[in-house]
């Protein structure tokens, strides 16, 4: 453990800054994720009001993240850091604020705006790190920059727990506007990043479609579209799952929310060494089909929600799905990274945001759409595993070819 800490601890200074920026602003996203919908059921929203919602904030991703793209080529990227730094923390504040207020006809522009200020921080991220790293600190870099979610989710559910059980009177919005106030942390990292290398670019101005390769483009985004899909159709609304079946309230699903955290936390970590053992084919295909497994058990524990087993393996099952699916996310975004070359790598980065994006919205309205006809959470579980299984199978088509291609060049 002790040389994975020292590999980590070799990352360039300036990418650790922007870690460590992001990690607050997931901070934020985290304890909106873990709490936000149970504090909107309590607030009279139905299931399908929520997703809707939900919606807007991925309609604004979908919409942005590929101009985005083209616009980040051969610019420095703190401008677009701060941007998302200052703006997550600020819109969450006054959606939380618009809430309390029963200014609920604002919701959908904050959500739009949400999803804005957020996607210049995420774009943004993958590609600094590809230019600022060197290719020995590549993918401990790109697995530390995924782990600042679950280390945000860790705090966040930790400190939700905690202020639940020891603070009279607080409710999830308090609660909520303090993480965001807490995320405004992450602008002192922000101001003493100084490096912020850029990719030099031709002479030639404006978007340049040609110039990208987008036959690998494509091949490199199948898959990610057919598991966006499908994760869009349960991540967003898991707590709702266990709200509604087993009556966890924002407390307690924070803390099943933590160990999934940590456990995500700790595989994200050893994700390098399990790639540099497994290679890319095993490493991405054995981890999100065994995922997959255990999605389809947790779902099922709907239909036995009566027994005193049901709840138990349920959670059980979600801390396995859990890191094992996010394990993979850190290789198959070196994969794609590396198998589109240097000169596509923002244009991937973007394309792939506004696929999940734009995916979770449509995901969104469709769940929307199944849960004001009483579908059962379960029946809506499985479609995800079945694209999910889609989904590996097409990474496993695409590490061939990425291995062929590599071959070839050698």
């Amino acid at each position: 453990m002790k040389k994975i800490l020292k590999q980590y601890a070799s990352i360039e200074a300036h990418v650790l800054l922007m870690i460590k920026a992001e990690f607050f602003i997931q901070l934020v996203g985290s304890a909106f994720f873990l709490i936000l919908n149970i504090y909107l059921v309590k607030n009279g929203f139905s299931d399908p009001e929520i997703a809707n919602f939900i919606s807007y904030r991925f309609l604004a991703v979908m919409v942005l993240a590929f101009p985005l793209g083209f616009f980040i080529k051969g610019k420095k990227l703190k401008p677009f850091f701060l941007i998302g730094s200052i703006g997550v923390p600020t819109v969450a504040i006054i959606m939380i604020l618009s809430i309390k207020l029963q200014l609920f006809s604002l919701l959908p522009f904050l959500f739009v705006l949400w999803g804005v200020v957020f996607t210049s921080f995420q774009v943004s991220s993958l590609p600094f790190v590809m230019r600022n790293t060197s290719v020995e600190n590549r993918s401990h870099a790109i697995s530390l920059n995924y782990a600042t979610h679950s280390f945000g989710t860790i705090l966040s559910g930790i400190l939700i727990y905690t202020l639940s059980q020891t603070v009279k009177d607080i409710d999830e919005g308090k609660m909520l506007i303090l993480f965001a106030l807490i995320s405004y942390v992450g602008l002192y990292f922000l101001m003493r990043l100084k490096i912020d290398n850029v990719i030099v670019e031709s002479e030639k101005k404006g978007i340049q479609l040609k110039s990208y390769n987008w036959n690998l483009l494509l091949k490199a985004l199948i898959p990610t579209f057919i598991i966006a899909v499908g994760a869009g159709l349960t991540i967003p609304f898991i707590n709702l799952f266990f709200f509604h079946i087993y009556g966890l309230d924002s407390a307690q699903f924070a803390l099943v929310g933590t160990v999934a955290s940590v456990l995500v936390a700790i595989m994200a970590l050893l994700v390098p060494k399990v790639k540099n053992k497994l290679g890319f084919k095993k490493g991405i295909t054995l981890t999100q089909s065994f995922a997959v497994l255990a999605l389809i058990a947790l779902a099922t524990t709907e239909f036995y929600a009566d027994h005193w087993w049901a709840l138990p393996l349920a959670i059980f099952c979600f801390w396995v799905r859990t890191p094992l699916m996010n394990m993979a996310a850190p290789m198959t975004s070196e994969l794609t990274m590396n198998y589109v070359g240097k000169q596509n790598q923002e244009i991937l980065s973007a394309v792939t945001a506004a696929i999940w994006s734009g995916s979770w919205y449509f995901s969104s309205q469709i769940f929307r759409y199944l849960k004001s006809m009483d579908l059962p959470y379960a029946y809506i579980f499985y479609i995800t595993a079945v694209l999910y299984g889609l989904g590996v199978f097409s990474y496993y088509l695409l590490v061939l070819d990425y291995d062929k291609r590599e071959a070839q060049s050698q």
